[in-house]
């Protein structure tokens, strides 16, 4: 990710808006009332006659007086010349739509007609041009599909010739002029940091962090935030048909639940990793199920919650044994660093299976002391791995020396400290994250659990 600095364009730049839908209007209106000169361009006569004579074509607040100003000043016009409408600007801002397919993909139909409408123009334009999508499009789309009907079409490279950005939109439909005004993030995905920056001068003087970061990324920006946003629905919703079942509120259950901000609504929980586990996450969740059981409930996030847990400590044992080497080391046992609970571990669980499939395993937690362990911790433990004096031990770099793959499960600095002895020829499975994480991605030998 690299971070933006302030760009002073002197002259602002001159955009094109292909698509004059929600996300295409507002961006229009807004954009031109920010002192930009646009022009836009769609498909439907009817939408382009609507804003010519200074009308919306779609219901919003505030955006009839919006464009009524905007056209009125002559700051937003429209075109049906797709090629003359990026001939005359000096960036183009694509907004159709990208419906569902068939089966539940996505449709780039209309993404794909404006790319060769685009590419055309392109060809016969002197100069530099950015091509900046704001559609909902998957990863990959942009670099697989799109970039390079823009190269055939024009007949130039991109990154050279022409740049390219994915720039999602984050708009509330009934509050979007609002949002664009008032972003809660401005992400920017770039081929390359001159049409990147270009692109995030657009948004100068407007509030909240922004990102350049990689196109890719960019993409699954909005997909992570709107799946978000249905599981947040869904789980209130399961939540509330739980309360209801055994009368209680559930908004006041659901006030004490949101007044937390450091743990609940908070990035707490929310960094790809390991499984979860520990005394409280699992019983909990299944007790929670339970309930909605009893009482004729159908929960099936909630109830799904364990399924996909265990999918993600099947992935890692997939990822380990992939390997195809028998002698395993893994650092880390306990639920959490800085513990020594060993119940309901994932890591616990991991060991398991994999002494189960027949695998070596020497295993080092600076935490876990067998002589120390006692109660239903203990009994945990030689509930799940019997043998685990022979496979346990306080010596780091015997585990080092033991390992073909090398697990690593915790982020104590101890354990941090012993991974920095590990050898070039050792494979190594992070479970956590490490530090130096970013330094090592490109390392062959190396794999992240979830990035």
């Amino acid at each position: 990710m690299r971070i933006p600095e302030p760009v002073t364009t002197g002259e602002r730049p001159s955009l094109s808006i292909f698509g004059l839908g929600y996300v295409g209007c507002v961006s229009a209106a807004c954009l031109a009332s920010r002192g930009h000169l646009v022009l836009g361009v769609d498909a439907n006569p009817q939408k382009t006659a609507f804003i010519g004579e200074g009308r919306t074509p779609i219901v919003e607040e505030r955006i009839g007086e919006l464009i009524a100003e905007v056209v009125g000043s002559g700051a937003l016009k429209v075109s049906d010349d797709p090629v003359a409408a990026v001939l005359d600007t000096d960036i183009t801002i694509v907004c159709v739509g990208t419906p569902s397919g068939a089966g539940g993909g996505l449709s780039t139909e209309y993404l794909e007609r404006a790319s060769e409408q685009i590419g055309s123009a392109l060809a016969a334009k002197d100069g530099w041009h950015v091509v900046v999508y704001r559609s909902t499009m998957v990863p990959g789309t942009c670099e697989n599909l799109l970039i390079p009907l823009l190269e055939k079409a024009s007949g130039k490279t991109v990154g050279v010739d022409f740049g390219v950005c994915l720039n999602p939109e984050f708009l509330r439909e009934g509050t979007s002029v609002r949002d664009f005004l008032d972003p809660p993030k401005t992400v920017v995905g770039e081929s390359d940091e001159r049409s990147g920056a270009l692109v995030m001068s657009l948004y100068d003087g407007l509030p909240g962090p922004r990102f350049c970061v990689p196109i890719a990324v960019a993409e699954m920006t909005k997909y992570v935030d709107n799946s978000f946003h249905a599981l947040k629905v869904t789980f209130a919703n399961e939540i509330g048909a739980v309360c209801a079942a055994v009368g209680l509120d559930a908004h006041a259950v659901m006030d004490v639940f949101l007044a937390d901000t450091k743990l609940n609504i908070s990035p707490a929980y929310l960094r790809p990793g390991f499984a979860f586990g520990g005394s409280c996450l699992p019983k909990d969740v299944r007790a929670l199920t339970h309930t909605a059981r009893r009482h004729d409930v159908d929960v099936p996030v909630l109830a799904n919650v364990l399924v996909s847990n265990e999918a993600h400590l099947r992935r890692t044992v997939a990822l380990i044994t992939s390997y195809g080497r028998r002698r395993i080391g893994i650092l880390g046992l306990s639920f959490k660093a800085g513990t020594d609970d060993l119940r309901e571990s994932p890591l616990v669980e991991l060991a398991e299976r994999l002494v189960g499939k027949g695998y070596d395993i020497r295993i080092y937690d600076p935490n876990v002391a067998l002589s120390r362990l006692m109660g239903a911790n203990r009994a945990y433990l030689d509930d799940r791995l019997p043998h685990i004096s022979e496979l346990l031990t306080d010596d780091a770099d015997a585990v080092l020396a033991h390992a073909e793959v090398c697990v690593v499960g915790s982020r104590d600095p101890q354990v941090v400290a012993a991974v920095d002895g590990i050898s070039a020829h050792q494979f190594l499975v992070d479970l956590v994250r490490l530090p130096d994480a970013d330094a090592r991605h490109d390392d062959p030998a190396y794999t992240g659990i979830a990035w």
